[in-house]
């Protein structure tokens, strides 16, 4: 009996001991109208926004961050919406990843940034330099990163 006890207290341990899995997707601002310094979305981007919305719509974010700009929170703008969370402002320049991914630790966020911002903050979480700066005609990469205790993986899809 002793021996079924502390066979028992033994895998309970190992069951709670078990690390959360945090899932994090990045993706850029859909098109702007202009290069001004902070331009709404285009018709095109408010397309795409709503595609990104559609492509997203069986995954449940527990928060979703964005850049201070208009082209960013209008394309997390209807993400958050939907999964009925207030869109995070961050600084892709002072944004700590590690205190990031302890305060989402276990959860499913979105992060939307810029060209040069995305690509850089995937390298920074997967603490490797693989991607570089997005095109500036390319709007539909989706980076997708998973975190699991010291495993981290990564991949990148691409649509036109």
């Amino acid at each position: 009996m002793k021996k079924c006890l502390l066979l028992i207290f033994f895998l309970a341990q190992i069951a709670f001991a078990q690390t959360k899995t945090t899932t994090i997707y990045f993706i850029r601002h859909a098109e702007k109208v202009d290069n001004s310094k902070d331009p709404d979305l285009s018709e095109s981007g408010i397309i795409r926004t709503n595609h990104w919305n559609e492509v997203f719509s069986s995954i449940r974010f527990d928060a979703v961050y964005s850049t201070n700009f208009k082209r960013t929170l209008q394309t997390a703008a209807p993400i958050a919406k939907k999964n009925s969370t207030e869109i995070k402002i961050y600084d892709p320049k002072t944004i700590d990843i590690e205190k990031m991914k302890k305060e989402n630790l276990g959860q499913t966020i979105l992060i939307v940034g810029h060209s040069n911002t995305t690509p850089d903050l995937v390298n920074k979480l997967i603490n490797q330099t693989i991607f570089s700066a997005i095109e500036d005609t390319t709007f539909g990469n989706l980076y997708i990163v998973t975190v699991n205790d010291t495993i981290v993986n990564y991949q990148l899809l691409k649509s036109l």
